[in-house]
């Protein structure tokens, strides 16, 4: 089990030596699956299988992806020719294996990769389903971005005394990341972001919206103030995501809107900024959102647009990552409100208090807005159906 920052190069450090066994280990069968990376999200999913494909291109293995949310008749066919290494998220999978579309029974490799995000998603029933019908004898390898007390509990179910591998301390954000905080009134939050594109002539840039709402809102703003810009969330067709985001990498977008689907494993390289334009509920997802830029050696520039009620946010991030952000206002936007009652993050449902995860375990909404079906589980009913993710 290992964790590291994002951005560190987790995903190589799995699958380079995953690939080099393959090549040296005995074939089975007509090529059924031998290596399983399970993910949390499609987006994930998707940029796993490119760098297993980037790394395996001059070796005889055949790689695969398959997740909801697209037609799984195609899947099937494809995985019919055989697949030496699959990617996978867990409803999907399963819903495969139940058509009898995938067999088992020759995997040697088992990789969990962002497991601390699937945890949070509500996907430990689906695992331990999945877990149920892969041999007992196989490497299992878990890749998380802390070892959180959750964490460590599912390792204990699943690996026998595995070798923990930590490079860098919880939370801490990486030194490549220049951060600053620019306070400004809420209700003035898009038109700071449209002077800062302007006026720093950002060509590309990544905003983190609490809400799809938010995140919607925000894009239309942009395209009418003439930068191209595209949200990304979980009331997104698939078909939707793909293109917002293979826009935004080839430059076609400039500005990608997202919630925190895209906190997690999107590997964009060399992007040099990040914006909160919302700060999260959560402290921990701030250290992951930044880590979007300044991602293998680049420097990067993290901003978060920071109203007065949003001072509880801030002080809980600060506490986690312990360091004070600085604050530099921008002339024309200086706050007018400088004290405020905190946002109402509860929604109805009882959402925890942003004060990281001392003594309130996290809150399964705030959390799996990202799965599909989040409007309909309760903060106890972390489970979802499978075969959609």
């Amino acid at each position: 089990m290992a964790a590291a920052q994002t951005g560190t190069g987790k995903t190589a450090g799995f699958t380079l030596p995953m690939l080099e066994r393959l090549c040296h280990g005995a074939r089975a069968g007509r090529r059924q699956i031998r290596a399983l990376v399970l993910t949390p999200t499609r987006e994930l999913a998707a940029q796993v299988l490119d760098n297993v494909r980037q790394y395996s291109c001059h070796l005889p293995l055949r790689s695969e992806v398959v997740f909801g949310g697209v037609k799984i008749n195609p899947q099937i066919q494809r995985l019919a020719q055989g697949v030496d290494v699959l990617v996978a998220t867990p409803g999907r999978l399963l819903d495969l294996h139940q058509q009898g579309a995938v067999r088992f029974e020759a995997v040697e490799c088992l990789v969990l990769d962002e497991a601390d995000r699937m945890l949070d998603m509500g996907f430990i029933h689906d695992i331990r389903r999945l877990l149920s019908r892969l041999p007992e004898r196989r490497q299992t390898l878990l890749f998380s971005a802390t070892f959180s007390a959750p964490i460590r509990k599912l390792a204990q179910g699943m690996l026998h005394h595995p070798l923990q591998i930590q490079v860098a301390p919880a939370n801490q954000t990486a030194r490549s990341v220049e951060q600053t905080v620019h306070p400004c009134d809420m209700g003035r939050k898009a038109a700071l972001l449209t002077h800062l594109i302007r006026s720093e002539d950002w060509q590309q840039v990544l905003v983190f919206s609490r809400t799809k709402h938010g995140a919607n809102k925000v894009a239309d703003q942009l395209n009418q103030e003439g930068l191209v810009a595209a949200a990304i969330h979980g009331n997104k067709s698939q078909g939707a995501r793909t293109r917002a985001l293979q826009g935004f990498k080839d430059g076609s977008v400039r500005v990608l809107v997202a919630t925190d689907i895209a906190a997690r494993g999107i590997d964009i390289q060399q992007l040099p900024h990040v914006v909160n334009l919302d700060l999260p509920n959560v402290a921990e997802d701030y250290v992951h959102r930044i880590g979007r830029t300044g991602r293998a050696g680049e420097s990067g520039h993290a901003i978060s647009l920071v109203a007065a009620e949003e001072a509880l946010l801030l002080k809980a991030i600060e506490r986690l990552t312990g360091e004070a952000l600085p604050r530099v206002e921008i002339q024309g936007f200086e706050p007018t409100v400088l004290s405020a009652p905190p946002l109402d993050l509860s929604g109805g449902r009882g959402r925890r208090s942003p004060q990281g995860r001392n003594g309130q375990g996290r809150n399964s909404q705030s959390r799996n807005s990202q799965s599909r079906n989040s409007q309909s589980r309760s903060s106890h009913q972390p489970r979802r159906s499978p075969g959609r993710a």
